[in-house]
């Protein structure tokens, strides 16, 4: 039945209804004048808390973590400046999956070693992000944040630079700054510090060996400086938006301006490989030489195919280069930092490690100490790389890798990781594993003699796994094992033991709490 609206109940009834409208706004604007501007803040931080906590619930489901956000937003962001080893210890050991929300940022953290190695292998729902502040630190154009196909493919590109045959060309400047820092420390007059002393070591072989003589010798100390700044400026969750003269701002600049000496460096190369016809003489040239070779669709003596030279063919530009290099040289000084702090401290604490390491140099050299290395003469170090190794097992320097989830991640059967969530596969626990490594809280350099598919491969994550897997694994070990033969020949190592020496400083990487004090003394290698 139709309502005539012309009629005296139509009119009757739009008369009631305008006056419970005119009522209902005048209480409206009423309460509203009522409220105060406090109130209105009030309220909108309780949503705001409630929202946090909500959201923070749904996404942990299942998985161990804190049943409430005990400090709302920011979670455990002040814990996060001054992270503590034992406080990663109690997480890992909470469950296979654990959580934490610090800004609204949720983050999963994984330690089992199945786990880590499922998210280590999963491109389709995890790209690297280091962390918050990388993008904006390293620059998101940086290779190390490319995914799928346009990471493969630049990959691939760089395989060559630590084949067999590049990473003899590397030996000869390595060994000549090995023996310069070595003159240096048995000179010291005294014990000191030796944590900024092994970063500038590192910064030297690395600058060297990634950039032969384009880079000067003034600059060394100025980079390995600056990548101590900018590494302070990566912390695991940093505040949301970079605030200008803080250490993330710091952090960008340095970056910035340390990239720039490397694209100068990439413009030499390129001068002294496509100009002048030169020979490579460290890891840049080689880079630019194989592009060259590639070129003239050649490789080496043999033909590449099509597929191949299209990739080493592709004209890197010296922004690209500077990049590339930056994160190579970047990545390798904190862990290489921490390896050798670690490393040199345990053989000054362990003689007997020391006195077989002396023996094995001596015999691979028959008695003459002035051989120098080779790629040959390292390969025959067995003794010495397995307690390379065995550090490298018992201290990782790398503890775990942050990942951000692409699409929704069925990790488990029962837990689903939320698009847009931190992970963080853990790799120290699978290196401590008891049923892996017999006593593993001590450090056993032949148990490598006799390694298991297990030790080997399953719960070797030192250099990670998958399609993001450590480049530089053959380059880090055949390092650290000629420098590890060359200092115990030639130097006896004397540590001067804390309270805090075995305590672990996480700085990026893992380090003695006390910076580790050493006093180096030249010794006869024959003696």
């Amino acid at each position: 039945m139709s309502v005539n609206t012309t009629s005296p109940i139509a009119h009757g009834l739009e008369q009631i209804r305008q006056r419970i409208d005119g009522d209902f706004l005048a209480k409206t604007a009423e309460f509203t004048q009522q409220v105060t501007w406090w109130q209105w803040t009030i309220t909108a931080i309780v949503l705001c808390l409630t929202y946090d906590q909500v959201m923070y619930q749904v996404r942990k489901g299942p998985i161990a973590g804190p049943a409430f956000k005990i400090w709302p937003i920011i979670g455990p962001f002040l814990e996060s400046l001054d992270p503590k080893f034992e406080e990663y210890v109690a997480k890992w050991d909470s469950g296979a999956l654990s959580c934490v929300s610090i800004f609204h940022k949720f983050v999963v953290i994984a330690s089992s070693r199945d786990l880590a190695r499922k998210i280590l292998s999963s491109p389709k729902y995890v790209r690297p992000c280091v962390v918050d502040a990388a993008y904006k630190i390293l620059r998101p154009t940086n290779w190390v944040f490319l995914d799928g196909k346009a990471h493969s493919d630049y990959r691939r590109s760089l395989n060559g630079l630590f084949v067999t045959k590049a990473l003899e060309i590397y030996i000869k400047v390595q060994e000549k700054y090995m023996d310069i820092y070595l003159d240096r420390f048995v000179n010291y007059d005294g014990p000191r510090e030796f944590f900024p002393e092994f970063r500038e070591l590192l910064c030297a072989l690395s600058l060297r060996t990634f950039c032969g003589d384009y880079i000067l010798e003034e600059q060394i100390a100025e980079i390995a400086d600056n990548y101590y700044r900018i590494t302070a400026a990566l912390e695991l969750v940093n505040f949301p938006i970079i605030i200008p003269f803080t250490k993330t701002w710091y952090g960008k600049k340095l970056a910035h301006d340390t990239m720039k000496i490397f694209e100068k460096c990439a413009e030499m190369s390129k001068k002294h490989i496509n100009e002048n016809d030169g020979a490579p003489a460290c890891v840049l040239d080689e880079w630019i030489f194989l592009m060259k070779q590639a070129k003239a669709h050649k490789l080496g003596d043999s033909e590449v195919t099509e597929e191949e030279q299209k990739l080493l063919v592709r004209e890197f530009s010296n922004k690209e280069i500077s990049e590339a290099i930056f994160t190579f040289l970047f990545a390798s000084q904190d862990a290489s930092s921490s390896l050798a702090c670690w490393l040199f401290q345990i053989v000054a604490d362990r003689p007997d490690i020391a006195e077989k390491v002396r023996a094995e140099q001596l015999a691979v050299r028959n008695n003459d100490p002035s051989v120098p290395l080779t790629l040959g003469l390292i390969d025959k170090m067995n003794y010495t790389r397995n307690v390379v190794k065995e550090v490298l097992r018992y201290r990782p320097p790398v503890l775990m890798v942050p990942y951000l989830v692409k699409q929704p991640f069925p990790i488990t059967n029962d837990y689903t990781i939320p698009k847009g969530t931190m992970v963080v596969p853990t790799l120290y626990p699978a290196l401590h594993d008891p049923e892996v490594y017999e006593e593993p809280d001590s450090v056993i350099p032949e148990r490598w003699d006799t390694a298991t598919t297990e030790m080997e491969n399953r719960n070797w994550l030192v250099f990670g796994t998958g399609p993001h897997k450590c480049l530089g694994k053959n380059y880090v070990v055949m390092m650290f094992t000629s420098m590890l033969g060359k200092y115990l020949m030639n130097a006896d190592l004397v540590h001067h033991k804390t309270e805090l020496s075995e305590k672990i400083k996480v700085f990026a990487t893992i380090f003695p709490k006390d910076d580790l004090i050493m006093e180096w003394h030249r010794r006869d290698p024959l003696a």
